[in-house]
């Protein structure tokens, strides 16, 4: 006799094992999911029902929202968006202690509203960013852990490609999960800022003070960026605001980026052709991933895992907040050998009927998920954008990028919590905005 929430258990550690060999997180869910179905009703119906699941996946027209995102993402990078942000924040901080550190802090703020991705965030910002702060003498260690730790706001910050995944995976408002996300993206980065200035203050030799900027370089500044950034503010302030769906946002979007491309002359053939050529192949790839969580979800919701888990919960009588911290330990643990985006498909089938059962939001359980996978981007051992930098800069080693990463750290966790603590830091936008 089969017992299905053994199978449940045994899947789960049989897909920890296949991560750890470095198979891809779709191909992974998929296979075990698919397998453990075979196994609990019959390889026939497994094959039926994950093929239903991949068909009405891609068919889908609320999916469209991704890859116009992604879309629209590449659009700005051809426009030159790349290092505008940091440059603004330069000029009206590089005159302060540790103030270029700050200036990426908001560069990475800035960027991350384009790219929506940590990774994409810290490997462009910090190649610009990183050699203006070692030519003006500050620590590289130090530096360096200012970029890896501002680089995770690229998966928070609106329009967020892990959100809009953790949408269609929980089937959640994406305007809402935008409209969550504001709030503690900028008391996020408010709170780096304040790391930054405190060590400067602390030890003055970590980040010299720079030249001033005159206003008029300033003003100048701004308007490298105030049309993306108007582009951005449209889209993602009409999006919660209820003005638009989320697949006609990113639409708007499209059309906005190319207006853009064009005004700066930027608009080519090859442009164009590399923007497409680079949303497809990022599309396809989060797709698969999309179909194999959900195969996945599928299994799990057979084995009945969910149920016993919440049980447990119920019968221990945790209180929520304890049931959320046991959560956001796991998450930590997890995320120190997980890439961030497989620990939260991972993670969300079985957490997210839990959180249900607790009370608890589930559009502030995605804000919680993804700010928790988001500090697994750079604690050790794996900490993605630690290694992103170093493979930018060779002779800055990952043990001082690490140490540079501490004080940062140390942040993230008193953030976590403020956000376990009070959910409203992340409900009260979403909440005003209906």
């Amino acid at each position: 006799m089969i017992y299905p929430e053994i199978v449940g258990v045994l899947a789960f550690l049989i897909l920890l094992a296949i991560l750890l060999l470095r198979v891809p997180i779709g191909a992974a869910l998929a296979l075990v999911g698919m397998v453990g179905l075979a196994l609990l009703i019959s390889p026939e119906a497994a094959l039926i029902k994950s093929g239903v699941i991949a068909f009405d996946t891609v068919s889908r027209y609320e999916l469209g929202v991704l890859p116009l995102f992604m879309l629209m993402a590449q659009l700005c990078f051809a426009a030159g968006a790349s290092g505008d942000f940091f440059a603004v924040a330069a000029k009206f901080l590089g005159h302060r202690r540790g103030g270029l550190a700050m200036a990426s802090i908001g560069g990475c703020a800035g960027f991350g509203a384009i790219s929506g991705s940590s990774l994409a965030t810290v490997a462009t910002v910090s190649a610009v960013a990183l050699p203006e702060m070692r030519r003006a003498g500050y620590r590289p260690g130090f530096a360096a852990g200012a970029l890896a730790a501002g680089g995770t706001l690229g998966s928070l910050t609106p329009p967020s490609g892990a959100l809009i995944v953790y949408g269609i995976i929980a089937e959640q408002s994406i305007g809402k999960l935008f409209g969550a996300a504001i709030v503690p993206v900028v008391t996020q980065a408010l709170f780096y800022i304040a790391v930054i200035a405190l060590m400067c203050r602390l030890r003055p030799e970590l980040g010299p003070v720079g030249p001033r900027a005159t206003w008029r370089e300033r003003i100048a500044s701004l308007r490298h960026v105030l049309d993306i950034a108007a582009l951005i503010l449209f889209v993602v302030g009409g999006l919660i605001v209820g003005w638009f769906t989320p697949t006609e946002a990113a639409s708007v979007g499209c059309v906005g980026a190319l207006i853009i491309l064009a005004l700066r002359r930027r608009f080519t053939r090859g442009a164009l052709a590399t923007a497409l050529y680079e949303t497809l192949k990022t599309t396809g790839m989060i797709y698969l991933i999309v179909i194999g969580a959900l195969i996945f979800s599928t299994f799990v919701s057979v084995t009945g895992v969910t149920e016993h888990l919440s049980g447990l919960v119920h019968a221990a009588g945790a209180s929520p907040v304890l049931a959320v911290i046991v959560m956001a330990l796991v998450l930590l643990v997890l995320g120190s050998f997980l890439d961030g985006l497989a620990l939260m498909l991972l993670m969300t089938p079985i957490l997210l009927p839990i959180v249900g059962k607790l009370g608890l939001s589930p559009i502030w359980f995605g804000i919680f998920l993804v700010r928790t996978m988001e500090i697994g981007f750079v604690h050790p051992p794996l900490g993605f954008n630690v290694y992103v930098i170093h493979a930018g800069a060779r002779d800055i080693s990952v043990g001082s990028i690490f140490r540079g990463i501490v004080p940062f750290l140390l942040s993230d966790f008193v953030h976590l919590a403020l956000l376990i603590a009070f959910p409203v830091i992340a409900l009260w936008l979403p909440g005003l905005a209906r």
